[in-house]
């Protein structure tokens, strides 16, 4: 890998940029100790609300000041990553399981489940973008929300009422259509970088995840085209200068993980059968495997964003290592179609990951210099 890019790479003019990143941050300590007043009683929903504005500001300000070309709201108003948007949907609530999702040295306390007719009908997480766009100086405003397939992976039938869904191919349809009318709302609101947060897609990979979906007596043959559909028809319709990316991982609660297992499984249908513009890829450490599966990405428009940089500890990654792996990457998938990130969010709950503010600073600031390194720019 030279030291500087080739002046054939060209610079990127939309979504995603060369050094990105996945959308959560950790929450400063003016913001927890709010959020936990607010929870004791003890702090007006306003006030809170204003404490979120106050730190989501200086948050996009510091993603600018580092160079990042796209900056997120740090997802500093959610408690998950996933269920704050999800239970916003009619027919769907939070709750606390008996058994609970257990990490590999931790455990999640909420869950989801369908209770009736899924439908959009609430601007769930609209006004945050709107701050977030009104906020942003030189960078494009960035906004996260679940996959849908969320909604189904991980309670699967039984997290469905009988009553609501006899059939699951209602369900499944309900849910796109959902789907596809908030993504309008987004794209309605001015949004024009959408990522789609999709863990179980990257689940598929592992046989342990399989063998526990069929344990419960859920139906595994044909899921991955399933959620392909599902995805299909949530992004369909949408702004030709709309950028939605997808972004994979296999857990990233409090630093912990869930599955392992390299992407080949599924690389052909994620690559060539969702109609995404832009693949943000867990690749810090082996449990995502090799870069092989790359070489199904097609040539040409499509972008792999390679999570190279780790969220989950503060040690920093060496510029020349990540250099060689951007390098490995490069022998599937051309350079000019490659970019880097760290491979999740710092906080996919409001917990937050095992590291300081400072290390989480420190780790863009290193992806946007490798960036400018290898790509002669961001």
């Amino acid at each position: 890998m030279p030291a500087t890019a080739s002046a054939a790479i060209t610079p990127r003019t939309r979504p995603p940029f060369r050094a990105d990143h996945v959308g959560s941050l950790l929450r400063p300590e003016e913001l927890r100790e709010a959020r936990a007043a607010r929870a004791a009683g003890a702090l007006a929903p306003a006030a809170l609300r204003e404490t979120e504005d106050r730190c989501i500001a200086r948050a996009i300000a510091r993603q600018e000041e580092l160079g990042l070309r796209a900056a997120t709201d740090g997802e500093y108003r959610r408690s998950y990553w996933h269920f704050d948007f999800l239970a916003g949907l009619d027919g769907v609530e939070m709750y606390e399981p008996e058994n609970k999702v257990q990490f590999h040295g931790a455990t999640l306390q909420h869950a989801l489940r369908v209770t009736g007719p899924i439908a959009w009908k609430h601007p769930v997480f609209i006004d945050d973008f709107l701050f977030t766009a009104s906020h942003v100086r030189t960078a494009l405003p960035k906004q996260t929300i679940p996959s849908p397939s969320v909604l189904h992976f991980r309670g699967g039938r039984r997290a469905i009422d009988p009553h609501a869904y006899p059939d699951l191919d209602k369900f499944f349809a309900d849910l796109g259509t959902a789907y596809r009318d908030a993504v309008r709302a987004f794209a309605d609101a001015g949004c024009r970088y959408l990522q789609l947060d999709e863990v179980n897609i990257a689940y598929l990979c592992d046989p342990e995840q399989i063998a526990g979906l069929k344990a419960r007596g859920d139906y595994v043959e044909g899921l991955l085209d399933r959620y392909a559909d599902l995805i299909n028809t949530a992004i369909r319709g949408r702004p030709e200068d709309m950028t939605v990316s997808i972004h994979l991982c296999r857990g990233n609660f409090r630093s912990t993980w869930i599955a392992s297992g390299g992407y080949e499984p599924v690389a052909e249908t994620l690559f060539n059968k969702i109609g995404a513009d832009a693949y943000f890829m867990e690749y810090d450490s082996d449990r995502a495997g090799g870069f092989e599966p790359l070489r199904f990405v097609p040539r040409g428009h499509k972008v792999v964003v390679l999570g190279l940089i780790t969220s989950k500890t503060g040690v920093l990654e060496s510029k020349d290592e990540l250099k060689r792996r951007i390098e490995q990457a490069s022998r599937y998938l051309p350079l000019e179609q490659l970019a880097l990130s760290p491979q999740c969010g710092f906080a996919s709950t409001e917990e937050g990951n095992l590291l300081t503010e400072e290390e989480q600073w420190a780790k863009l600031r290193l992806c946007v210099e490798v960036a400018r390194e290898v790509w002669g720019g961001v």
